[in-house]
């Protein structure tokens, strides 16, 4: 089979803005999310400010019961079931622990890593032999697959109900996986997205290996600078971001409305050779991924309006610009339009690819192009390889057809997807 496949729902939990509405228009006026946060330099971090989407108590219960918020403390399950159960009702489909087993619909959530405060706590408890103290969810809670068994219970999933995990790559990995499974007609929808938590212990490793910007302590918003030459280390984030994919078949039949379609996309590694390591890339595979997504979705490079890049705000943002330009041989003033959400929201680690594919199809849904803020300094190797008037530092108007979105991630990891307008 070979059906085609769209996007009915979309959710989002980001560090600029909680729900679909106020992340949107977070997006369009490029308002930062990144704060400082005291409790960061109370730990002794280097960099103190980081983005945490604001999320109130009363808004969890609109998610989770009190019985399953009783000692929950796993923000990255928190932020992927509020993003998926948005997505969900987003696509036209309610929200009943009493509706009938579905067999059509499964879910592919990803997550790097879930409930490091409870495995915290938990250790605490054992190490004071007070192990009858965890709690019945200490281990759903710490488990890799937390996420995946608390939607795939909330929804009544009967197809494959999973977790994956691949770094920054998880978001965008988890949506070709589901996306080929429908394609395939091996389901009828999935629910794919990715998210990750605000923990100190999650961050607090990044912080030790310099990879995060210690200069903006006192201008927080000022941080996160993909592609300019003041950039000097990424910022970290949190949050999750959640799509409905559909057959389009499905779709039709239900009159739901349609936000874009996805034509293709590839998954693949650099092997940690050929420059790649542990946290570099192989920039021949980026180039490989880059093309194969474009011969997956059975398009030319020349068809691509605009990219939403993975873009950092490290050092290695000059490489991504220069294997974005030999995978779409397009340089200077024929590159298409490419944008950073993380100039807004910083490296939201594994959600990522999530959160910034959402922000990618509500540009192709609402034709515009979001602002790169803290950009108005152009790195000059970047400026060499591209025209700085396709890297707007403004919000525009304008028609897309087709977006490219991409995530590169630790273990020399890569994925790319092509989304399109539905018609």
């Amino acid at each position: 089979m070979n059906n085609r496949v769209v996007i009915t729902g979309l959710g989002v939990v980001a560090p600029n803005g909680v729900g679909l509405g106020q992340f949107t228009e977070a997006i369009k006026n490029g308002k930062s999310g990144i704060e400082f946060h005291p409790h960061l330099k109370e730990k002794g971090f280097s960099c103190c400010i980081g983005g945490i989407p604001k999320v109130t108590e009363e808004q969890k219960l609109e998610y989770l019961t009190a019985l399953q918020l009783r000692g929950f403390n796993s923000t990255s399950i928190l932020y992927g079931c509020m993003a998926a159960i948005d997505a969900w009702k987003d696509a036209g489909f309610l929200v009943d622990e009493n509706t009938y087993l579905d067999y059509d619909s499964g879910l592919i959530f990803g997550t790097g890593t879930s409930g490091i405060e409870k495995f915290r706590e938990s250790i605490y408890k054992i190490d004071e032999q007070k192990v009858r103290r965890l709690g019945s969810t200490s281990v759903v809670q710490t488990m890799a697959s937390g996420i995946s068994a608390y939607l795939g219970g909330i929804l009544g999933f009967g197809n494959q109900v999973t977790t994956n995990s691949s770094a920054c790559t998880t978001g965008t990995e988890a949506l070709l996986m589901g996306f080929e499974r429908i394609k395939t007609g091996k389901a009828k929808r999935m629910l794919v997205g990715s998210s990750s938590d605000s923990s100190l212990y999650s961050w607090g490793g990044f912080d030790a290996m310099r990879v995060m910007t210690f200069k903006h302590n006192e201008t927080p918003e000022k941080g996160s600078r993909p592609m300019s030459e003041t950039a000097s280390g990424f910022v970290p984030g949190s949050g999750a971001g959640a799509l409905v994919l559909e057959s389009l078949e499905s779709a039709l039949e239900r009159n739901a409305p349609i936000y874009a379609e996805v034509l293709g996309g590839n998954i693949n590694s650099g092997g940690q050779r050929n420059g790649g390591t542990l946290t570099a890339p192989n920039a021949d595979a980026v180039q490989k991924c880059i093309e194969d997504a474009i011969t997956d979705a059975s398009i030319s490079a020349r068809h691509i309006d605009a990219i939403n890049g993975h873009l950092t705000a490290t050092s290695k943002d000059s490489l991504e610009i220069e294997n974005w330009t030999k995978a779409l041989q397009r340089k200077g003033q024929d590159f298409p339009f490419i944008n950073s959400l993380k100039s807004q929201i910083g490296h939201c680690l594994a959600a990522s690819g999530a959160i910034e594919s959402v922000a990618s199809v509500l540009q192709i849904k609402n034709q515009f192009v979001f602002p790169n803020i803290n950009c108005e300094d152009v790195h000059p190797e970047i400026s060499n390889l591209i025209s700085t008037e396709k890297i707007p530092t403004k919000f525009i108007n304008k028609e897309l057809n087709i977006i490219a979105k991409a995530s590169f991630g630790f273990g020399d990891v890569n994925a790319c997807v092509i989304f399109k307008k539905y018609s």
